[in-house]
């Protein structure tokens, strides 16, 4: 039985999309016969939602996969400064690199799940001491979106310091796995790639994500993390345009760092009624959710940096046969048009209101996209196809070196 190790900074009860993810690719993979172990960090994200530990480590059983634990800083509030999330995100794995110096005998491969960049410290020490294969897992170009979101000053040393470890992680793993194409040809085009690179999609679980019997609501939805990469403000400001005449409330499922401001913005419009902010709700809620709604929201900042990106949430939405509005260039819109399941709006609230006001005018337009995004998630990014094929990857890599 071939041994994997999976290092991510997010694992439920965490409910960011990554969480789900590694929670799904762990699960299944312990089912295709793997003996599965996860390392995480204590429940921190958003954070200010969980409790504060200082337990050095815990372990768990969750689905037949061993779930460890490990002590890192936990910021308090909802948007932290910048020395707490490095804190945050640099003491997790150092902590992990640690572990795993005293338990790299248990392991014959390790994946490490990128972002953020530095969960590939672990890998990258554990190459160096020993012959335990590495699967490199990108799911975002996090140095390009930290300077397009204001983190991060290009040109300063932090950018130098990050993209010199990036290229020294792309040079040591055995296998690179990217979200998309476009992410795969924006690393290679940035740094010197010789490592096989191949494509593990997000994907969504569709057994679970799937539509319920429930009637619909006058509601559209955002269910994801509410962050700075979202033009939120800009949705709720077109939800106003259009309320003389629409009647919607606009959902907002869950939390992140920019919930704060747009809820001031929500209050100085005088939307507190239409806007609705649920907060984290349990994850067996959101299909139910999804299914109400009329139309999800996946409104991505018009920025390069964000070209390569392919949200979970739209995924999730057509699994349950929600058809979509985005915003954005790239993958999103590659994913909108492929499916048949979304339309892409510009990043204005007269944009996005013309957008969601033509399709609420056209319900069997609406209801033929939500047909096509089901079919075409179950066919392409079923959550279950994505780890077998990642399970055949690790047993050629072990193959290959036994």
């Amino acid at each position: 039985m071939k041994r994997v190790c999976i290092i991510s900074q997010h694992f439920p009860p965490e409910k960011s999309g990554n969480a789900s993810r590694i929670y799904d690719t762990a699960v299944h993979l312990a089912k295709l016969g793997l003996d599965v172990t996860v390392v995480a960090p204590h429940p921190t994200f958003p954070a200010g939602s969980f409790p504060r530990t200082w337990q050095r480590s815990d372990v768990q059983e969750v689905d037949g996969v061993r779930v460890v634990r490990l002590w890192t800083w936990q910021p308090g509030s909802g948007d932290p400064g910048f020395a707490s999330r490095m804190a945050y995100y640099l003491l997790f794995p150092l902590h992990t690199a640690l572990w795993l110096l005293f338990a790299r005998s248990r392991f014959d491969v390790i994946v490490t799940s990128a972002p953020p960049l530095f969960t590939g410290i672990p890998g990258y020490v554990l190459k160096r001491v020993s012959s335990v294969k590495w699967i490199l897992d990108i799911r975002d170009l996090w140095i390009d979106a930290s300077i397009s979101l204001g983190f991060l000053q290009e040109g300063s040393i932090y950018e130098k310091l990050s993209r010199r470890f990036e290229q020294m992680c792309l040079s040591r793993a055995d296998l690179i796995g990217v979200t998309t194409e476009e992410l795969g040809r924006r690393i290679s085009s940035r740094y010197q790639v010789t490592t096989p690179m191949e494509l593990m999609p997000n994907g969504v679980n569709t057994e679970f994500f799937r539509p319920t019997n429930g009637g619909k609501k006058r509601q559209i939805i955002y269910a994801g993390n509410v962050g700075h990469a979202q033009d939120l403000d800009k949705v709720a400001l077109a939800v106003k345009s259009m309320n003389g005449t629409y009647n919607l409330k606009f959902l907002i499922v869950g939390d992140g760092d920019t919930r704060e401001h747009l809820e001031r913005l929500v209050k100085t419009e005088n939307l507190t009624d239409s806007v609705i902010f649920t907060g984290i709700l349990p994850r067996e809620e959101i299909p139910r959710l999804l299914s109400e709604s009329l139309l999800g929201v996946a409104p991505l900042k018009r920025l390069a940096n964000l070209e390569y990106a392919a949200p979970t949430k739209a995924y999730e939405y057509m699994a349950c046969e929600l058809p979509f509005v985005g915003c954005g260039d790239g993958e999103i819109a590659h994913l909108a048009e492929e499916s048949g399941a979304g339309v892409i709006a510009g990043n204005t609230p007269e944009a996005i209101a013309a957008t969601l006001s033509s399709l609420l005018d056209d319900p069997g337009r609406m209801e033929e996209m939500g047909r096509r995004g089901r079919e075409y998630v179950a066919e392409h990014y079923d959550r279950r196809a994505v780890a077998l094929k990642l399970k055949q990857h690790i047993e050629r890599m072990t193959w290959t070196s036994a």
